[in-house]
Formats: C-alpha cells, sequence, structure tokens
C-alpha cells in the first residue's frame, strides 16, 4: 500500500499547542506529514525559519510521521515536487474559514490535484495564535500554557 501524505503549510510564529494538536490529528489519518515552515516574509515573523523549523522539529521529535521543512514559494510547486497532493489547514473559528476556503479553492486552481483537508483543534485551543501569543509575551506574560517549551525559550530570548 502506498503510504498517504499531507502538507500542513503556515508560519509557526511561533509553534503552539494548537498547531501541535492539528498535527497530532492529521498524522491520525495521513502516514506522513510534511510541516511546511513558509519563508515568505509577508508577515514579517519574529522568528528566523531555522528557529522555527528547529522549535517544531524539537516539539515533534517523538512522532515519526512528521517531517518538518522550509517552504519558499508556491504551495502548489512545494506539493508537485513531493507528489502529495493533501494540505492540512487548520481552523479555530467561522472567522478562519472564508480566508482558508479562497486559499483552498485559489490552490485547487493552480493545481487540480490539490485537496485541502480542514482540522479543528482541540476545544481548549481554538483561541490561540501566534499573534496573541507573542503578544503575551510582549508585555511580560507567561506563555507557557500556550506553546512548547522551545517557544517559551525562544520567546524569552527574542523578547528580553
Amino acid at each position: 500500500m502506498t503510504p498517504r501524505g499531507a502538507i500542513y503549510p503556515g508560519s509557526f510564529d511561533p509553534v503552539t499547542f494548537g498547531h501541535l494538536d492539528v498535527i497530532s490529528r492529521a498524522t491520525q489519518l495521513f502516514d506522513l506529514v510534511i510541516v511546511a515552515v513558509a519563508t515568505g516574509e509577508g508577515k514579517h515573523p519574529l522568528f528566523t525559519v531555522e528557529e522555527r523549523i528547529r522549535m517544531l522539529e524539537e516539539s515533534t521529535a517523538n512522532n515519526p510521521a512528521v517531517e518538518v521543512v522550509s517552504l519558499d514559494g508556491l504551495l502548489v510547486d512545494f506539493a508537485r515536487d513531493r507528489g502529495i497532493f493533501t494540505v492540512i489547514r487548520g481552523l479555530r473559528a467561522v472567522s478562519d474559514f472564508e480566508f482558508e476556503f479562497q486559499m483552498a479553492l485559489m490552490n485547487r486552481k493552480l493545481e487540480p490535484r490539490l485537496e485541502t483537508v480542514f482540522l479543528t483543534p482541540k476545544e481548549d485551543y481554538t483561541y490561540l495564535s501566534s499573534r496573541i501569543v507573542k503578544e503575551v509575551a510582549r508585555l511580560g506574560g507567561d506563555v507557557s500554557p500556550f506553546v512548547p517549551p522551545s517557544a517559551t525559550r525562544g520567546l524569552r530570548t527574542k523578547l528580553e
């Protein structure tokens, strides 16, 4: 039987427990989940791509079904290069759906074989976003309930 793979793209700036929950759920459905860390500077990330990859690798080290790589360019080109045509996207709330739906349709227009699977995180994480975590950290709050230890350390280092 051919292994089934999926790509979970994102900025992961930083990785949160919500991201890790979606990764865990995806590995229950797919043999391989490629976590593709976007290199694009459009969001002006706090962490470098290498730092984000390192945080994700440390956080997923015990899951052999996860591969963490950088993503530079169009997702559809990355999917073609890998021969994997399923994309995982996390939906926290209805407000996420419109943008994610538009992206899924555009990706399918660019590559008709590409399908998007939407996964919802555990209810405890529906309010969680990297942007909110960075804001809490900037204001001196404890982010350890929201991000793995590697991200907690990284935020302390970046924001001290």
